[in-house]
């Protein structure tokens, strides 16, 4: 029995959410989003005045799998619309940094040349000490998948941590190598 799907998701003040031919709309002070429902035909979704309540028609697995799937989503874009989401990256290696300037996250990773990164629409990104990003906004998935973005242009390297983590990673060091000759004569 599907125990986080049977929830009621509460729709807070000043959020607006209709649902129209299987894609929920929602607007808030954060933005707008919408998303497009899956259409296996297992879920109904209804809006009444404060909250937006999603039933299954049949009792088989791929039902309460479906009905937890798009409770989350639709929770996920309430929540965003009111407080937003946000990811850390901290850049570790001397010489590495990070600017915005106007639409393009600047990145100098060790590379020949500085790498212009595009920000999404609906995405904020900010810099602290020029080591420290923070990309921000109140579409989850975006988000998330921005930050990726971000991290996939230099990963962290495991010798001595150089490159873009996320701040609670924790990297997992190696050893490197070992001196050689070290007794050892040449013949």
């Amino acid at each position: 029995m599907s125990r986080i799907g049977k929830r009621p998701i509460v729709i807070p003040k000043g959020i607006t959410v209709s649902i129209e031919d299987n894609i929920v709309k929602a607007k808030g002070a954060k933005g707008e989003l919408t998303l497009p429902l899956p259409n296996m035909g297992y879920v109904d979704t209804v809006v009444s005045n404060d909250s937006i309540v999603v039933t299954r028609r049949e009792d088989s697995r791929q039902a309460r799998r479906e009905q937890g799937l798009v409770r989350a989503l639709i929770a996920n874009m309430v929540n965003g619309l009111v407080k937003g989401f946000s990811k850390e990256l901290d850049i570790v290696g001397v010489g590495y940094k990070a600017e915005v300037k106007g639409k393009i996250l600047n990145v100098s990773i060790g590379y020949s040349h500085p790498i212009e990164f595009p920000i999404p629409e609906g995405i904020q990104i900010t810099v602290d000490k020029m080591t420290h990003i923070t990309v921000s906004g109140a579409d989850k998935s975006l988000v998330g998948e921005t930050a990726a973005c971000i991290r996939r242009l230099r990963p962290p390297e495991p010798y001595k941590g150089k490159g873009i983590k996320y701040t609670a990673e924790v990297i997992k060091r190696k050893v490197g190598k070992a001196a050689v000759g070290a007794g050892v004569q040449a013949k």
